[in-house]
Protein backbone atom coordinates (compact mmCIF):
# COMPACT_ATOMS: atom_id res chain seq x y z
CA UNK A 1 0.00 0.00 0.00
CA UNK A 2 3.06 2.57 0.73
CA UNK A 3 3.93 2.14 -2.60
CA UNK A 4 1.19 2.79 -4.16
CA UNK A 5 0.83 6.45 -2.18
CA UNK A 6 4.32 6.82 -3.25
CA UNK A 7 3.14 6.63 -6.72
CA UNK A 8 0.16 8.73 -6.42
CA UNK A 9 2.40 11.09 -4.33
CA UNK A 10 4.69 11.56 -7.59
CA UNK A 11 2.40 11.49 -9.62
CA UNK A 12 0.83 15.04 -8.21
CA UNK A 13 4.12 16.36 -7.51
CA UNK A 14 4.56 15.90 -11.12
CA UNK A 15 1.04 17.08 -12.18
CA UNK A 16 2.46 21.39 -11.06
CA UNK A 17 6.08 21.26 -11.33
CA UNK A 18 6.45 24.82 -10.75
CA UNK A 19 4.03 24.57 -7.00
CA UNK A 20 5.91 21.05 -6.52
CA UNK A 21 9.47 23.50 -6.88
CA UNK A 22 8.44 26.55 -4.81
CA UNK A 23 7.83 24.30 -1.95
CA UNK A 24 10.85 22.14 -1.97
CA UNK A 25 13.26 25.68 -2.57
CA UNK A 26 11.12 26.93 0.76
CA UNK A 27 11.65 24.03 2.46
CA UNK A 28 15.31 23.89 1.21
CA UNK A 29 16.37 27.43 1.92
CA UNK A 30 15.05 26.80 5.54
CA UNK A 31 16.88 23.34 5.97
CA UNK A 32 20.14 24.29 5.02
CA UNK A 33 19.66 27.92 7.04
CA UNK A 34 19.31 25.47 9.77
CA UNK A 35 21.68 22.95 9.65
CA UNK A 36 24.73 25.15 9.15
CA UNK A 37 24.33 27.14 12.28
CA UNK A 38 23.18 23.67 14.37
CA UNK A 39 25.98 21.95 12.92
CA UNK A 40 28.69 24.86 14.32
CA UNK A 41 26.60 24.76 17.41
CA UNK A 42 26.83 20.74 17.47
CA UNK A 43 30.54 20.88 16.96
CA UNK A 44 31.31 23.69 19.28
CA UNK A 45 29.33 21.85 21.95
CA UNK A 46 30.04 18.49 21.55
CA UNK A 47 31.39 16.56 24.49
CA UNK A 48 35.56 16.64 24.62
CA UNK A 49 36.28 13.54 26.20
CA UNK A 50 33.69 10.90 25.20
CA UNK A 51 33.31 8.03 27.74
CA UNK A 52 35.36 9.75 30.30
CA UNK A 53 34.45 12.84 30.59
CA UNK A 54 31.70 12.08 33.58
CA UNK A 55 34.41 11.13 35.46
CA UNK A 56 36.67 13.32 35.30
CA UNK A 57 36.64 16.60 37.56
CA UNK A 58 37.75 20.25 37.35
CA UNK A 59 38.68 21.07 40.97
CA UNK A 60 37.82 24.69 42.33
CA UNK A 61 38.83 26.01 46.08
CA UNK A 62 38.23 29.72 47.06
CA UNK A 63 41.69 31.20 48.61
CA UNK A 64 41.44 34.79 47.92
CA UNK A 65 40.75 37.44 50.70
CA UNK A 66 37.76 38.94 52.23
CA UNK A 67 37.84 41.83 50.02
CA UNK A 68 34.83 41.75 47.63
CA UNK A 69 33.98 38.75 48.93
CA UNK A 70 30.10 37.87 48.17
CA UNK A 71 28.62 34.62 50.13
CA UNK A 72 26.95 33.48 46.73
CA UNK A 73 30.35 34.46 44.58
CA UNK A 74 32.43 31.38 42.84
CA UNK A 75 35.61 30.38 43.55
CA UNK A 76 38.28 31.84 40.61
CA UNK A 77 39.24 28.81 38.02
CA UNK A 78 42.59 28.28 38.86
CA UNK A 79 44.34 27.24 41.99
CA UNK A 80 47.85 28.15 43.73
CA UNK A 81 50.95 25.86 43.66
CA UNK A 82 50.84 25.29 47.20
CA UNK A 83 47.16 23.89 46.98
CA UNK A 84 47.89 22.20 44.06
CA UNK A 85 51.18 20.07 45.69
CA UNK A 86 48.80 19.70 48.74
CA UNK A 87 45.76 18.25 46.78
CA UNK A 88 48.58 15.61 44.86
CA UNK A 89 50.20 14.70 47.90
CA UNK A 90 47.05 13.80 49.68
CA UNK A 91 46.29 11.65 46.82
CA UNK A 92 42.29 11.41 47.61
CA UNK A 93 41.25 10.74 43.92
CA UNK A 94 41.74 7.54 41.89
CA UNK A 95 43.96 9.77 39.23
CA UNK A 96 44.62 13.74 39.96
CA UNK A 97 46.90 15.97 37.37
CA UNK A 98 48.44 19.49 38.20
CA UNK A 99 48.95 21.22 35.19
CA UNK A 100 49.54 24.55 32.72
CA UNK A 101 50.64 25.47 29.76
CA UNK A 102 53.19 27.64 27.79
CA UNK A 103 54.71 28.04 24.00
CA UNK A 104 58.54 26.96 23.98
CA UNK A 105 61.14 26.86 21.50
CA UNK A 106 62.36 23.75 19.87
CA UNK A 107 65.55 23.06 17.90
CA UNK A 108 65.49 19.89 15.67
CA UNK A 109 68.33 17.92 15.48
CA UNK A 110 68.12 17.86 12.03
CA UNK A 111 70.01 21.13 11.21
CA UNK A 112 68.79 21.13 7.81
CA UNK A 113 65.08 22.33 10.27
CA UNK A 114 64.89 25.30 11.10
CA UNK A 115 64.26 26.24 15.40
CA UNK A 116 60.20 26.64 15.77
CA UNK A 117 57.73 27.18 18.70
CA UNK A 118 54.88 25.00 19.39
CA UNK A 119 52.59 24.85 22.45
CA UNK A 120 53.63 22.91 25.11
CA UNK A 121 51.97 21.17 28.51
CA UNK A 122 53.57 20.83 32.05
CA UNK A 123 51.59 18.67 34.07
CA UNK A 124 52.19 15.90 36.37
CA UNK A 125 52.51 12.51 35.21
CA UNK A 126 49.10 11.00 35.61
CA UNK A 127 47.76 13.46 32.58
CA UNK A 128 47.88 10.95 30.17
CA UNK A 129 45.60 8.08 32.23
CA UNK A 130 42.96 10.73 33.56
CA UNK A 131 42.48 12.34 29.79
CA UNK A 132 42.73 8.13 28.54
CA UNK A 133 45.38 9.67 25.85
CA UNK A 134 47.01 6.55 23.69
CA UNK A 135 50.27 5.98 23.62
CA UNK A 136 51.96 5.18 19.82
CA UNK A 137 55.55 4.31 21.46
CA UNK A 138 56.63 4.19 25.25
CA UNK A 139 55.13 5.60 28.01
CA UNK A 140 54.51 8.35 30.82
CA UNK A 141 56.97 9.54 33.00
CA UNK A 142 56.68 8.39 36.86
CA UNK A 143 55.33 10.17 40.37
CA UNK A 144 59.50 9.58 40.69
CA UNK A 145 59.86 12.08 37.64
CA UNK A 146 58.02 14.66 38.95
CA UNK A 147 59.69 14.74 42.51
CA UNK A 148 63.42 14.59 40.87
CA UNK A 149 62.07 17.18 37.94
CA UNK A 150 63.80 14.50 35.75
CA UNK A 151 64.27 16.01 31.94
CA UNK A 152 61.87 13.90 29.84
CA UNK A 153 59.43 14.67 27.47
CA UNK A 154 56.52 12.90 25.82
CA UNK A 155 55.63 14.42 22.42
CA UNK A 156 52.52 13.95 19.77
CA UNK A 157 52.65 11.77 16.28
CA UNK A 158 52.85 15.32 14.45
CA UNK A 159 55.71 16.88 16.10
CA UNK A 160 57.31 13.02 16.27
CA UNK A 161 56.86 13.25 12.60
CA UNK A 162 58.41 16.69 11.65
CA UNK A 163 61.56 16.28 14.24
CA UNK A 164 62.16 12.44 13.83
CA UNK A 165 60.48 11.66 10.79
CA UNK A 166 57.78 9.13 12.67
CA UNK A 167 60.46 6.83 13.76
CA UNK A 168 60.45 5.60 17.27
CA UNK A 169 62.25 8.58 18.74
CA UNK A 170 62.21 6.81 22.84
CA UNK A 171 65.65 7.36 24.02
CA UNK A 172 66.55 10.35 21.87
CA UNK A 173 67.03 13.88 22.77
CA UNK A 174 65.33 17.05 21.75
CA UNK A 175 66.43 20.63 22.14
CA UNK A 176 63.75 22.66 24.16
CA UNK A 177 64.23 26.04 25.70
CA UNK A 178 68.31 25.55 25.67
CA UNK A 179 67.79 22.19 27.32
CA UNK A 180 68.08 18.90 26.28
CA UNK A 181 64.83 16.51 27.06
CA UNK A 182 64.74 12.49 26.55
CA UNK A 183 61.63 11.96 24.95
CA UNK A 184 60.17 8.86 27.25
CA UNK A 185 57.17 8.99 24.88
CA UNK A 186 54.74 9.30 21.83
CA UNK A 187 51.29 10.02 21.46
CA UNK A 188 48.59 9.83 19.33
CA UNK A 189 47.66 13.48 18.37
CA UNK A 190 45.33 14.52 21.56
CA UNK A 191 42.86 17.66 20.13
CA UNK A 192 40.27 17.72 22.37
CA UNK A 193 37.35 20.31 20.43
CA UNK A 194 36.83 22.48 22.35
CA UNK A 195 40.26 22.29 25.05
CA UNK A 196 38.37 21.83 28.30
CA UNK A 197 41.59 21.32 29.84
CA UNK A 198 42.67 24.53 29.98
CA UNK A 199 40.50 27.37 28.21
CA UNK A 200 42.94 29.86 29.25
CA UNK A 201 45.48 29.18 26.30
CA UNK A 202 42.60 29.17 23.48
CA UNK A 203 39.38 27.44 23.75
CA UNK A 204 39.67 25.62 20.08
CA UNK A 205 42.31 25.32 17.01
CA UNK A 206 45.35 23.58 17.64
CA UNK A 207 46.33 21.32 21.20
CA UNK A 208 49.73 21.25 22.57
CA UNK A 209 52.50 19.35 20.97
CA UNK A 210 55.35 18.66 23.55
CA UNK A 211 54.41 17.11 27.52
CA UNK A 212 57.24 17.60 30.07
CA UNK A 213 57.13 17.31 33.99
CA UNK A 214 55.74 20.68 35.59
CA UNK A 215 58.29 20.62 38.04
CA UNK A 216 60.86 20.44 34.94
CA UNK A 217 59.26 23.39 33.77
CA UNK A 218 60.20 25.50 36.67
CA UNK A 219 63.47 24.40 36.61
CA UNK A 220 64.37 25.24 32.95
CA UNK A 221 62.51 28.52 33.68
CA UNK A 222 59.59 27.81 31.00
CA UNK A 223 56.97 30.34 30.79
CA UNK A 224 53.28 29.76 31.54
CA UNK A 225 50.48 31.05 29.51
CA UNK A 226 47.00 31.98 30.43
CA UNK A 227 45.53 33.86 33.34
CA UNK A 228 47.51 34.91 36.71
CA UNK A 229 45.27 36.04 39.69
CA UNK A 230 48.01 36.87 42.53
CA UNK A 231 46.00 38.56 45.56
CA UNK A 232 47.12 40.07 49.16
CA UNK A 233 51.20 40.50 48.82
CA UNK A 234 51.11 37.99 45.94
CA UNK A 235 53.77 38.56 42.78
CA UNK A 236 52.47 37.20 39.60
CA UNK A 237 56.95 37.18 38.55
CA UNK A 238 57.42 33.82 37.09
CA UNK A 239 60.46 32.68 39.42
CA UNK A 240 57.94 33.39 42.00
CA UNK A 241 54.86 31.65 41.41
CA UNK A 242 55.66 28.92 43.57
CA UNK A 243 55.42 30.75 46.79
CA UNK A 244 53.21 33.30 46.17
CA UNK A 245 49.36 33.59 46.60
CA UNK A 246 48.28 33.01 42.76
CA UNK A 247 46.18 30.95 40.88
CA UNK A 248 47.79 29.88 37.63
CA UNK A 249 47.01 26.44 37.67
CA UNK A 250 44.39 23.48 36.41
CA UNK A 251 43.61 21.01 38.80
CA UNK A 252 41.69 17.42 37.21
CA UNK A 253 40.81 14.64 38.99
CA UNK A 254 39.18 11.12 38.21
CA UNK A 255 36.66 9.94 40.36
CA UNK A 256 34.71 6.82 38.88
CA UNK A 257 31.22 6.89 41.44
CA UNK A 258 29.25 9.62 42.55
CA UNK A 259 29.93 8.10 46.39
CA UNK A 260 33.77 9.14 45.45
CA UNK A 261 32.99 12.48 44.23
CA UNK A 262 31.00 12.89 47.41
CA UNK A 263 33.67 11.84 49.11
CA UNK A 264 35.95 14.20 47.65
CA UNK A 265 33.85 16.63 47.73
CA UNK A 266 33.59 16.74 51.38
CA UNK A 267 37.48 16.40 51.57
CA UNK A 268 37.46 19.45 49.73
CA UNK A 269 35.45 21.60 52.29
CA UNK A 270 37.32 19.74 54.87
CA UNK A 271 41.01 20.67 53.45
CA UNK A 272 39.77 24.56 52.75
CA UNK A 273 38.23 24.43 56.64
CA UNK A 274 41.64 23.34 57.87
CA UNK A 275 43.47 26.03 55.48
CA UNK A 276 41.17 28.43 56.58
CA UNK A 277 42.24 28.06 60.54
CA UNK A 278 45.70 28.08 59.70
CA UNK A 279 45.64 31.39 58.33
CA UNK A 280 45.96 30.77 54.81
CA UNK A 281 42.29 30.95 53.93
CA UNK A 282 40.52 33.76 55.25
CA UNK A 283 36.84 32.89 53.16
CA UNK A 284 34.82 30.02 54.91
CA UNK A 285 34.81 26.63 52.63
CA UNK A 286 33.72 27.54 49.00
CA UNK A 287 34.72 24.27 46.71
CA UNK A 288 33.30 23.49 43.25
CA UNK A 289 33.50 19.89 41.42
CA UNK A 290 32.68 20.21 37.54
CA UNK A 291 32.50 17.36 35.73
CA UNK A 292 33.37 18.23 31.33
CA UNK A 293 31.10 19.43 30.24
CA UNK A 294 29.21 20.76 33.57
CA UNK A 295 32.49 22.89 33.29
CA UNK A 296 31.88 23.82 29.10
CA UNK A 297 28.21 25.04 30.87
CA UNK A 298 29.72 27.12 33.53
CA UNK A 299 32.75 28.77 31.02
CA UNK A 300 29.86 29.39 28.59
CA UNK A 301 31.94 27.81 25.76
CA UNK A 302 29.93 28.37 22.86
CA UNK A 303 30.01 31.84 21.87
CA UNK A 304 26.84 33.92 22.34
CA UNK A 305 26.76 34.79 18.47
CA UNK A 306 26.61 31.23 17.45
CA UNK A 307 23.50 30.69 19.80
CA UNK A 308 22.23 33.53 18.48
CA UNK A 309 22.40 32.82 14.81
CA UNK A 310 21.15 29.23 15.77
CA UNK A 311 17.80 30.47 17.44
CA UNK A 312 17.33 32.72 14.13
CA UNK A 313 18.15 30.26 11.77
CA UNK A 314 15.35 28.38 13.58
CA UNK A 315 12.76 30.97 13.02
CA UNK A 316 13.61 31.28 9.13
CA UNK A 317 12.88 27.50 9.03
CA UNK A 318 9.85 28.62 11.07
CA UNK A 319 8.76 31.18 8.04
CA UNK A 320 9.95 28.82 5.55
CA UNK A 321 7.43 25.67 6.56
CA UNK A 322 4.45 28.46 7.27
CA UNK A 323 4.89 29.61 3.79
CA UNK A 324 4.99 25.54 3.01
CA UNK A 325 1.48 24.99 4.91
CA UNK A 326 -0.02 28.03 2.40
CA UNK A 327 1.37 26.49 -0.60
CA UNK A 328 0.50 22.42 0.14
CA UNK A 329 -3.08 24.14 1.25
CA UNK A 330 -4.21 25.03 -1.86
CA UNK A 331 -2.82 22.06 -3.48
CA UNK A 332 -4.49 19.86 -1.46
CA UNK A 333 -7.48 21.62 -1.56
CA UNK A 334 -7.37 21.90 -5.29
CA UNK A 335 -7.58 18.20 -5.28
CA UNK A 336 -11.04 18.01 -3.43
CA UNK A 337 -12.66 16.37 -6.12
CA UNK A 338 -9.75 13.12 -6.48
CA UNK A 339 -10.26 12.92 -2.93
CA UNK A 340 -14.01 13.12 -2.85
CA UNK A 341 -14.05 9.89 -5.77
CA UNK A 342 -11.60 8.35 -3.49
CA UNK A 343 -13.78 8.37 -0.37
CA UNK A 344 -16.84 7.35 -2.42
CA UNK A 345 -14.74 4.41 -3.48
CA UNK A 346 -14.65 3.45 0.13
CA UNK A 347 -11.07 4.89 0.95
CA UNK A 348 -10.91 6.17 4.88
CA UNK A 349 -10.07 9.35 6.31
CA UNK A 350 -7.17 7.65 7.52
CA UNK A 351 -5.92 6.32 4.18
CA UNK A 352 -5.99 9.85 2.46
CA UNK A 353 -4.52 11.61 5.33
CA UNK A 354 -1.21 9.18 5.04
CA UNK A 355 -1.63 9.48 0.70
CA UNK A 356 -1.11 12.80 1.59
CA UNK A 357 1.64 13.16 4.07
CA UNK A 358 3.73 10.79 2.06
CA UNK A 359 3.54 13.64 -0.39
CA UNK A 360 4.52 16.09 2.36
CA UNK A 361 7.56 13.42 3.31
CA UNK A 362 8.81 13.63 -0.58
CA UNK A 363 8.42 17.36 -0.50
CA UNK A 364 10.19 16.66 3.02
CA UNK A 365 12.98 14.32 1.11
CA UNK A 366 14.02 16.75 -1.38
CA UNK A 367 14.11 19.52 -0.05
CA UNK A 368 16.51 17.73 2.61
CA UNK A 369 18.68 17.06 -0.33
CA UNK A 370 18.83 20.88 -0.97
CA UNK A 371 19.04 21.50 2.22
CA UNK A 372 21.78 19.34 2.79
CA UNK A 373 23.82 20.93 -0.18
CA UNK A 374 22.91 24.62 1.24
CA UNK A 375 24.45 23.33 4.61
CA UNK A 376 27.65 22.36 3.24
CA UNK A 377 27.89 25.90 1.02
CA UNK A 378 26.88 27.88 4.00
CA UNK A 379 29.93 25.61 6.36
CA UNK A 380 32.27 26.09 3.44
CA UNK A 381 31.30 30.09 3.93
CA UNK A 382 31.51 29.33 7.85
CA UNK A 383 35.83 27.93 7.59
CA UNK A 384 36.24 30.98 5.62
CA UNK A 385 35.90 33.61 8.37
CA UNK A 386 38.83 34.38 10.66
CA UNK A 387 36.90 32.91 14.23
CA UNK A 388 39.71 29.90 16.29
CA UNK A 389 36.37 27.52 15.46
CA UNK A 390 35.96 28.03 11.96
CA UNK A 391 37.62 25.21 10.48
CA UNK A 392 36.29 22.60 12.76
CA UNK A 393 32.33 23.68 10.91
CA UNK A 394 32.29 20.21 9.19
CA UNK A 395 28.86 17.84 8.51
CA UNK A 396 29.71 14.72 10.46
CA UNK A 397 27.79 11.77 9.94
CA UNK A 398 25.42 12.62 12.80
CA UNK A 399 24.29 15.68 11.46
CA UNK A 400 23.99 14.30 7.98
CA UNK A 401 21.47 12.18 8.76
CA UNK A 402 19.51 15.28 11.11
CA UNK A 403 19.33 17.12 7.74
CA UNK A 404 17.32 14.36 6.43
CA UNK A 405 15.26 13.88 9.23
CA UNK A 406 14.63 17.18 10.32
CA UNK A 407 13.12 18.04 6.91
CA UNK A 408 10.74 15.47 6.59
CA UNK A 409 9.64 15.44 9.87
CA UNK A 410 9.21 19.20 9.44
CA UNK A 411 7.44 19.35 6.22
CA UNK A 412 5.30 16.61 7.16
CA UNK A 413 4.28 18.61 10.73
CA UNK A 414 4.03 21.13 8.04
CA UNK A 415 1.43 19.33 6.06
CA UNK A 416 -0.85 17.84 9.05
CA UNK A 417 -3.04 21.02 8.83
CA UNK A 418 -3.75 20.88 5.09
CA UNK A 419 -4.18 17.37 5.02
CA UNK A 420 -6.81 17.45 7.90
CA UNK A 421 -8.38 20.08 5.54
CA UNK A 422 -8.56 18.07 2.07
CA UNK A 423 -9.70 15.12 4.13
CA UNK A 424 -13.21 16.70 5.51
CA UNK A 425 -14.24 17.36 1.67
CA UNK A 426 -17.84 15.92 1.98
CA UNK A 427 -17.55 13.39 -1.28
CA UNK A 428 -21.40 13.73 -2.04
CA UNK A 429 -20.75 17.39 -2.87
CA UNK A 430 -17.72 16.90 -4.85
CA UNK A 431 -19.10 14.14 -6.52
CA UNK A 432 -22.38 16.33 -7.28
CA UNK A 433 -20.14 18.90 -9.13
CA UNK A 434 -17.93 16.70 -11.25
Amino acid sequence: MFAYYLELAWRSLRRNKSLTALMIFAVALGIGACMTTLTVVHVLSGDPLPGRGDRVYRVLLDAEPMDSYRKDGNPLDQVTWVDGMNLLRDGKADRQALMTGGNVAVTPPDASLDPFYIGARYSTSDIFSLFGIHFIYGGAWTAKDDASRARVAVITRRLNDKVFGGANSVGRNLRVSDADLRVIGVIDDWDPQPHFHDLDMNTYGDSERLYLPLGTSRDLGLGHSGSTNCYGNGRSSEKELETQSCTWLQYWVELDTAAKRDAYHEYLVNYSRAQHDHGRFERPPNVRLFDVMSWLDYKRVVPGDVKIQAWLAIGFLIVCLVNTVGLMLAKFLRRSGEVGVRRALGATRGEILTQLLTEAGMIGLAGGIGGLVLAILGLWLVRMQPHEYAKLAHLDFTMFLATFALAIASTVVAGLLPALRACRVAPALQLKTQ
